[in-house]
């Protein structure tokens, strides 16, 4: 953590105590560092997601940090499972405050190589999932007075690339469906905002690693920070903790909005910058 960071959590700017937060696809990578944010703000978190044994090991690693956590096994592109989860989370942590959308899957294929059945898997995975939890916690947080949905976009919400046409296409909705929540939820005074991260080093964008060649050096050379973003960075960002804050009331102008952290690459980036498939 830098000094600042140190300084913010220290100061209780962001203080979470007595919060509940989902997160989806909490069980790893920038989900599990931004469980890990949010647990070490105060806040008691559900990480959910389809393996169980991650999922454990992750919820066991937040309860180290002094707060409680629970596994809830759960297909996010189930509706039915969706609302057994919340019920679950509800009952055992006791309240709903917090949702982060951020399951995602990719398949990296060209428009023309890619089947209708994976086109379907990444919409329903990244976007679908992101409208069956938000409308499960809606009355719970309406109940309660208020809450805060977070949904993990992508750089690719806002660029292209030419070997992500579904995610990109789901990663846009995503930009789309939070200002539509923001818009329907505010007299409740439920705030939908939306992160959109660059190329975070993650298990996953490893696999990108090696399955699109020269991904490496092209996203190092678009990069002003010419490295790779840390997920144990993008979650304490002070962007991602104002918008989990819940302890006051804002007013409609601070929903809906969205933040790029990419290390400067929209500054460079365009989509003939990656290499094509």
């Amino acid at each position: 953590m830098t000094s600042w960071e140190e300084q913010e959590m220290k100061s209780g700017l962001f203080d979470l105590s007595g919060k509940v937060a989902i997160v989806t696809g909490g069980n790893g990578g920038i989900g599990l560092g931004i469980a890990r944010g949010l647990a070490d703000a105060g806040a008691d978190v559900a990480i959910v997601g389809r393996n169980e044994t991650k999922s454990n090991a992750a919820a066991t690693d937040l309860n180290a940090r002094g707060v409680k956590a629970i596994a809830v096994a759960t297909d996010v592109t189930d509706k039915a499972a969706v609302a057994d989860m919340v019920a679950r989370v509800a009952s055992e942590l006791g309240r709903v405050d917090i949702l982060v959308n951020n399951a995602g899957i990719n398949i990296r294929k060209p428009p023309h190589a890619l089947e209708l059945d994976e086109w379907k898997s990444v919409i329903d995975t990244n976007l679908t999932s992101a409208f069956l939890c938000s409308k499960a916690v809606y009355p719970a947080m309406k109940a309660a007075g208020g809450g805060k949905v977070i949904n993990i976009g992508s750089m690719m919400s806002i660029f292209g690339a030419s070997f992500a046409p579904a995610y990109a296409a789901s990663k846009g909705g995503i930009v789309q469906f939070t200002r539509s929540c923001a818009c329907a939820w505010a007299a409740d005074n439920i705030q939908a905002n939306a992160i959109l991260p660059g190329w975070i080093d993650t298990d996953l964008t490893k696999r990108a690693r090696e399955q699109i060649d020269g991904l490496h050096d092209k996203v190092l050379a678009r990069t002003p920070a010419a490295r790779w973003g840390r997920d144990r960075r993008l979650c304490r960002h002070r962007g991602v903790l104002e918008f989990a804050r819940v302890r006051l009331r804002y007013r409609h102008g601070h929903s809906r909005r969205w933040r790029l952290f990419d290390h400067g690459l929209d500054r460079a980036f365009s989509s003939e910058s990656l290499p094509r498939t």
